[in-house]
């Protein structure tokens, strides 16, 4: 089993990683580490975990974990995952795992010189939903692909609000934008070479709450936006010249609808309907992480993979700023 310690007390890692990790096969919770070790404490008894430190040095000094999660503000990511790895512990880090593809290069060679795994904790690449996808795309279900379209939006003006605060990482692209991004880069094997893109600001907060995309990947484009501040709403369609492919609940599974995917023919004739009853994607993002960790052969997300998420991130940042394409 691998000892798994979390690094903070953080709503993802209460309500979604820790019992995936508690419910997995070949992973265990062992430790929770909090700044307020009463925290840390109430936190370990609530799951039946055996250990609690009052600090994060603490817990990565322990020779009682092998791995860290890290829920921590997305300002925090780098520093905790390079001192998590410089312990020699591998590392699952949530998304976005740094704000500048840049910052990525730092964690490389932390990851190269400790010879730690270091994955990015996109638990939509371990969902039978999107491997699906990537099958139907590339069996050609849908002929040739020529356009993705995405949405992802929710709700949020809590000042309070980790995603509303731009020193803590906040903003809309950091926090959603990355799933449509990820996930067509996911099924379709390719980057985008250039980027348009209009973003809007919280005049309160600062931080980015509405974006637009078109992105060309060179034999086909994906256009998405995303909001902190629109109704709830999550799709991916993926379009060809035979047929379509929508994907219902695309990254919150289950959550904004059923976990289900629709193929449509060139003519609406035929469909076929792809359900799956709790795929437990954080299940099997964790256990699949273990494997990896373990030197067994397993399909994780890369730091590489990772740089060139963030390349496209720091993309469409820049279109905002600018008028006409931007190259990734």
């Amino acid at each position: 089993m691998l000892r798994f310690g979390i690094l903070s007390t953080a709503k993802i890692g209460r309500e979604l990683v820790v019992p995936a990790i508690q419910d997995a096969e070949n992973c265990v919770v062992t430790a929770i580490a909090s700044r307020d070790l009463s925290k840390a404490q109430a936190m370990a008894e609530r799951f039946s975990v055996p250990h609690a430190f009052g600090s994060y040095e603490e817990m990565l000094a322990s020779d009682l974990i092998d791995a860290v999660y890290i829920p921590l503000p997305t300002a925090q990511h780098v520093e905790w995952t390079i001192k998590a790895a410089d312990a020699g512990k591998h590392v699952l880090c949530e998304k976005p795992i740094a704000l500048k593809a840049s910052e990525i290069e730092a964690l490389i060679a932390a990851r190269d010189r400790n010879r730690v795994l270091v994955s990015e904790a996109y638990m939509v690449t371990y969902s039978p939903v999107w491997r699906k996808v990537r099958e139907l795309l590339r069996d050609g279900a849908i002929g040739r692909l020529r356009h993705v379209q995405g949405a992802f939006t929710y709700f949020n003006r809590d000042p309070a609000n980790m995603r509303n605060i731009p020193a803590l990482g906040g903003g809309g692209l950091p926090d959603i934008g990355v799933y449509p991004t990820i996930t067509t880069r996911f099924t379709t094997g390719k980057e985008p070479l250039r980027v348009q893109a209009t973003t809007e600001r919280d005049p309160d907060f600062g931080t980015d709450i509405y974006s637009s995309v078109r992105a060309d990947f060179g034999d086909f484009e994906l256009s998405f936006y995303i909001s902190t501040q629109l109704a709830a709403r999550q799709v991916m369609v993926f379009h060809g010249d035979k047929g379509f492919i929508e994907v219902k609940s695309p990254f919150n599974a289950d959550r904004y609808g059923a976990e289900e995917l629709e193929l449509t023919n060139q003519n609406h004739a035929q469909s076929q309907l792809f359900r799956f009853q709790d795929s437990r994607q954080y299940k099997l993002e964790v256990e699949a992480f273990a494997r990896a960790a373990k030197g067994e052969p397993e399909e994780v997300v890369t730091l590489e993979s990772s740089v060139n998420n963030q390349k496209f991130i720091d993309a469409i940042y820049r279109a905002s700023e600018a008028d006409g394409w931007e190259p990734v």
